[in-house]
């Protein structure tokens, strides 16, 4: 093989030096040129193993197979038939884990960009096809979809499809969920997150916002009073974690949650035009080194921060964060304090941050997530000058739904216990996926529980009226 047909086309994208100046998409995608190129790359194996890799099952092959013929109706077309969502999964799937980790050309070269040619092939759609979906007339029951996120608009998609009356109710003010609220701007543009839920509304999908279910009406309700025949719960995992240290208290510390969530869905990095000022300072702390770690650090940049930091109490080689974000925030200028652990937020005398007191760590036998375990070295505390600390640590579901659902059965870290194929619950009826069922984890994953929950919500619906 030549070089070129050894590695991944490269993706191009803005520089570093200006893009830290704005908000807009930092990956500028293919070319049809790079893409067909790209597409001639794939072996189109008999036996094809990225299918396997992929929670939704696209027919890989098949989609890049159409793009190498210049058939790009035919791969979006591939593409729908199994995911409801190309635009967004090209963009922020860990396709590097997934369907590229088993690409046979990856063995002994870099496997097809996979990621890269849907991302190609979704975007072409959204500016050429005129192919419009087209309404399902509703023929079977009402089913009610708590939350909008990756989970609850790909069961949508799948139940209005088959002829069901899907509403959506969505607690904030936009549909969309982690989409809209949790990842920004320069990685997944909003508009791109507002085509895919418009398709949704013209198949027929009705989406209720401002409505928490729990609190402005309850799943009992849904059932007993509102008439719906099955729910599915795809409510996240949006409650953060913090560190449990002190000063956390303190003005300036923010969970990667609410800064995020002011930032993107509340657009504060428009500010004055949209209302939604943000506190900075010039050095931000961001505490952890997953992707929501990245898009924290490499917003509070663009927000104007001189210097920010990623404190993170383990090596690089744990850092959990996809490869590329972590390039792009060394790209950006990012600064990695790495082995090192926050033991106390420090203050001012009218309570605002001004630094974090540290301890260096260094790593022993692996622990339960077969990483390293991170231990701290006696007498090696240090302080960081920060003037605002963003908590990225993790998060869990939020409790509001398990309490005011009689009957819900979670587990001790409140997730829903839920069949890990059907996603049924301990309630008939009442079904659950994604990040409320497993803990935070990828969109893809997120959507195949959405789809396999649909499926078995069909089945129970279909045997209920004694159709199956």
């Amino acid at each position: 093989m030549s070089e070129k047909k050894t590695r991944k086309h490269p993706m191009p994208a803005q520089p570093a030096e200006e893009r830290i100046k704005n908000f807009d998409e930092v990956p500028y995608g293919y070319s049809v040129e790079t893409a067909i190129e790209e597409a001639k790359r794939c072996l189109q194996c008999k036996v094809p193993r990225c299918v396997a890799g992929c929670p939704v099952g696209i027919d890989i092959p098949g989609f890049i197979g159409k793009i190498k013929e210049e058939d790009f109706q035919g791969a979006i077309d591939i593409l729908k038939d199994k995911n409801s969502l190309p635009a967004v999964c090209g963009r922020v799937c860990p396709q590097e884990e997934q369907c590229e980790k088993l690409c046979i050309v990856g063995i002994k070269n870099e496997p097809v960009a996979i990621g890269r040619l849907e991302r190609f092939a979704a975007d072409w759609a959204a500016e050429h096809s005129k192919q419009k979906a087209e309404p399902v007339p509703p023929t079977g029951p009402k089913v009610a979809i708590v939350g909008s996120g990756p989970a609850g608009l790909a069961a949508a998609g799948e139940l209005v499809k088959r002829g069901y009356q899907v509403t959506i109710f969505e607690a904030l003010h936009q549909p969309g969920g982690v989409l809209m609220y949790g990842i920004p701007e320069f990685r997944l543009p909003k508009s791109i997150v507002q085509q895919e839920i418009d398709a949704l509304k013209e198949l027929g999908v009705e989406i209720k916002v401002n409505m928490v279910v729990g609190k402005t009406i309850t799943i009992d309700e849904l059932m007993n009073e509102e008439g719906y025949e099955a729910v599915f719960i795809g409510t996240g995992a949006g409650l953060p974690y913090f560190l449990g240290i002190p000063g956390e208290n303190l003005n300036g510390v923010y969970s990667a949650n609410e800064f995020l969530t002011r930032t993107n869905l509340m657009r504060a990095y428009l500010f004055p035009k949209w209302d939604t000022p943000i506190h900075i300072g010039k050095r931000v702390a961001v505490v952890g080194a997953g992707n929501v770690a990245m898009d924290a650090a490499r917003t509070a940049l663009r927000l104007g921060a001189e210097e920010v930091y990623i404190v993170y109490r383990r090596s690089e080689a744990e850092m959990p964060a996809r490869n590329e974000e972590i390039e792009h925030a060394r790209e950006e200028g990012i600064k990695f304090c790495l082995l090192t652990n926050p033991v106390e937020i420090l203050g001012d005398e009218k309570g605002w941050v001004t630094g974090i007191k540290c301890i260096k760590m260094e790593l022993g036998e692996p622990d339960s997530s077969g990483r390293r375990r991170p231990m701290p070295i006696e007498g090696s505390e240090f302080v960081l000058p920060m003037d605002v600390v963003v908590v990225a640590v993790g998060q869990g579901p939020n409790p509001l739904i398990p309490r005011t659902t009689e009957g819900l059965e979670t587990n001790k870290w409140g997730n829903i216990i839920a069949d890990e194929g059907t996603g049924a619950t301990s309630m008939p009826g009442v079904f659950a996926g994604g990040d409320v069922v497993t803990g935070a984890a990828t969109v893809i994953k997120a959507m195949g529980a959405g789809k396999a929950a649909a499926a078995a919500i069909d089945d129970y619906l279909q045997a209920k009226k004694g159709g199956k």
